[in-house]
């Protein structure tokens, strides 16, 4: 995948985002942060560009702590583990999946099916969440998890978009 780091390049993604609004919605809120200064440290990354068939949005690595998970570490000879977070990555926990909490707009379902596959873009090592607002996302995850083994909670929700905005009220 590649990452998108260049002015023009995240203008052009956001015009093309907006296109497709409300399915672009919690990736395009991402991308527009990026354009204007990336003060959450997120990354954009695409399959291809200009062409792409997926875009990603999730917290840059070097964000992430780096701590290993606590079945991973060998445990002391009374059971207990050998494990603590480092006091400044103490809210970043590896179980909790909002800082590995990724967005994703898909053209292309297969794109979507490799990405959860096999890239390194979503790190499976550590529990994450997946925002996105397209039919088929939820079964994608679904398939790939029960090939893995593994077990996933899905939640729904609808996002309602008014084409009329509020008006203030007068007293």
């Amino acid at each position: 995948m590649l990452i998108l780091r260049c002015p023009a390049q995240l203008q052009l993604l956001e015009e093309t985002l907006r296109k497709s609004l409300p399915t672009t919605l919690p990736v395009l809120g991402t991308v527009m942060t990026v354009a204007r200064g990336n003060p959450a440290s997120h990354e954009v990354l695409v399959d291809s560009w200009p062409h792409f068939g997926i875009v990603l949005t999730r917290l840059r690595p070097e964000v992430l702590p780096r701590v290993p998970l606590p079945w991973q570490q060998n445990p002391t000879p009374w059971g207990a583990r050998n494990w603590a977070p480092c006091p400044s990555q103490a809210h970043k926990d590896p179980r909790d999946y909002y800082t590995n909490q990724l967005s994703v707009f898909y053209r292309d379902k297969g794109a979507l099916q490799a990405l959860l596959e096999g890239t390194e873009a979503v790190t499976q090592g550590r529990a994450f969440q997946i925002l996105g607002m397209q039919d088929g996302l939820d079964e994608a995850v679904q398939e790939v998890a029960s090939a893995r083994g593994l077990k996933v909670e899905t939640i729904r929700y609808w996002a309602l978009i008014s084409p009329k905005p509020p008006q203030p009220r007068s007293q």
